[in-house]
């Protein structure tokens, strides 16, 4: 048994970070559970190599339920298994969102959430290259850094965007996102800085910290309606309870902290009485409101080679463990544009993803020739769909359905995706050096063309969100402060708890709940600038 004040579930952005945080107080015990093991294996600290880790040991690797409208598709679910949780696995693309969406966040009764209010906190866990700015910290625990040795090809395709008219931006991460910019990215002198390297290493040092890995949570141990601990079974499959004197945090991500909440009897009544659990407290909200960002490749051969295909050389891996130089040290998508896809909307709602390299099916589908990849993903999804429980077993995985391009809105907005990717192909100075367009491909040309091609090929951008939303109304899952409703004890800081998903890749913003979720569990003062 082990005794602490605080309980986190999972080592993942939110968690690593909160229990760095906690932890700073010598007087403070934090154990943290993780499912998955350490986080050194090599596909991780590679940043190239993120693909590798797909379908491995290092992935939780869930799949949606057949999805309505994506052609009956199951749709791959990638998520971090590992110290580090996600951090260790994705693109390492550091994209905080619009202030517009935190602002949102706010007037949906995330009272505290808005931009002026957690800009502190992504600053307070930076440390970025550019140096200190109004928009930027230093000397935070992330580092944040631009691509070490991007390819000439990305230049390409920024000269093309702002000739088609799209204005190239010095920070979209600063004020103003509409734009094309260079990628900014979590590493640190060419290899990956997750949440374990920047918060969770330094937090092990410390005799107040305990990190239990191969931890599979079991259920919520309670007395009466408060948590007082989890239980959960070790790596050699012997039962264990972890005590917590003040509370609990579930940190687990928009799949699973869901999940352990309604193994709990903390979720939809009727719902988990389907699968034989009475409801300790009918939280309708629980699992519902999943938000993700779905993606759309369009991919051109290169007529002038400048590309990953030739990248994976024993020379080059050579270079990278020498010298952390090469083309290893890529994030892939090394560069972005934010577009709005039709006239009167608030803010960006496609981010176009430049991959100077062939990128589809997840890395799963290999071409060995040049080419390149436009990825424009959709920012404001108005799809929506739901976590729920396939079992009363904790090993078993959740039920997932997406709902993708449930929304017509949804579809017209990639569809506006594809014909501006043929339209930047198609400038200066990437139409001379483009040849045969691979995806969709040359027999893809109306409106109904493209869209169903959208149907057989979209794919999620791995940034699920949403499912214990946070707010003050009936369909809320936490209040403001991450108290999950109902019971006392008991928090949710992860990406399940925004209302709507941010506007960009979700790493840096679920890193920011941790912080603040900190400072909230230990009645600190919000952090100013």
């Amino acid at each position: 048994m082990h005794a602490a004040d605080y309980v986190i579930v999972g080592a993942g952005s939110a968690g690593c970070a909160i229990a760095n945080r906690l932890s700073e107080d010598p007087s403070c015990r934090v154990v943290v559970l993780e499912a998955g093991g350490t986080n050194r294996h090599p596909n991780i600290s590679i940043p190239a190599a993120f693909p590798k880790q797909f379908k491995t040991k290092l992935d939780w690797n869930y799949n949606t339920q057949p999805e309505p409208f994506c052609d009956g598709r199951e749709l791959f679910l990638p998520r971090g298994k590992s110290l580090g949780g996600s951090s260790s696995m994705n693109a390492m693309l550091y994209v905080r969102g619009r202030p517009f969406d935190y602002d949102m966040w706010e007037q949906m009764g995330a009272t505290g959430w808005s931009w002026r209010d957690v800009l502190p906190y992504f600053m307070r866990a930076e440390d970025n290259s550019r140096g200190k700015s109004e928009y930027h910290g230093v000397g935070g625990p992330l580092r944040v850094e631009d691509n070490k040795e991007p390819y000439a090809f990305t230049e390409r395709f920024l000269e093309a965007a702002e000739a088609h008219g799209i204005p190239r931006i010095p920070d979209y991460n600063g004020p103003e996102q509409d734009g094309c910019s260079p990628a900014q990215v979590t590493q640190r002198d060419g290899r990956r800085w997750s949440a374990a390297d920047a918060y969770l290493r330094p937090a092990m040092k410390r005799p107040n910290v305990e990190v239990v890995t191969k931890a599979q949570v079991l259920g919520l141990e309670f007395t009466g309606d408060r948590v007082t601990g989890v239980r959960y079974a070790d790596k050699r499959g012997r039962q264990r309870v972890a005590q917590a004197a003040q509370e609990v945090i579930l940190s687990a991500g928009a799949y699973n902290s869901p999940q352990i909440l309604m193994l709990a009897g903390i979720g939809p009544a009727e719902s988990l009485s389907s699968v034989g659990i009475k409801a300790r407290v009918d939280l309708p909200g629980v699992g519902q409101n999943l938000q993700d960002h779905p993606f759309i490749v369009s991919i051109w051969d290169s007529i002038i080679g400048g590309t990953l295909a030739d990248a994976d050389t024993p020379a080059n891996i050579l270079k990278w463990v020498l010298k952390k130089e090469g083309p290893f040290t890529t994030s892939v998508a090394e560069a972005f544009a934010f577009v709005r896809s039709r006239p009167g909307l608030p803010a960006a709602d496609l981010q176009y993803h430049f991959a100077p390299g062939y990128f589809s099916d997840h890395g799963f589908d290999e071409y060995k020739e040049h080419a390149v990849t436009f990825g424009p993903c959709l920012l404001s999804p108005k799809s929506r769909g739901e976590v729920t429980l396939g079992s009363a077993d904790p090993s078993a995985p959740p039920r997932i359905i997406t709902n993708t391009l449930a929304d017509p809105e949804d579809m017209a907005a990639l569809v506006a995706g594809v014909k501006l990717s043929r339209e930047i192909a198609a400038t200066e100075p990437m139409r001379s050096a483009l040849g045969r367009e691979i995806y969709p491909g040359s027999g893809v040309e109306t409106d109904a063309d493209i869209e169903a091609d959208i149907r057989k090929r979209v794919e999620l951008l791995y940034h699920p969100v949403g499912t214990c939303r946070m707010g003050s109304d009936d369909l809320a899952v936490v209040d403001p402060e991450l108290r999950v409703r109902g019971v006392e004890g008991l928090r949710v800081a992860d990406a399940s708890v925004m209302p709507i998903i941010s506007g960009g890749n979700t790493n840096a913003p679920t890193i920011m709940i941790g912080e603040k979720a900190a400072d909230l569990i230990r009645g600190s003062v919000p952090a100013t600038i």
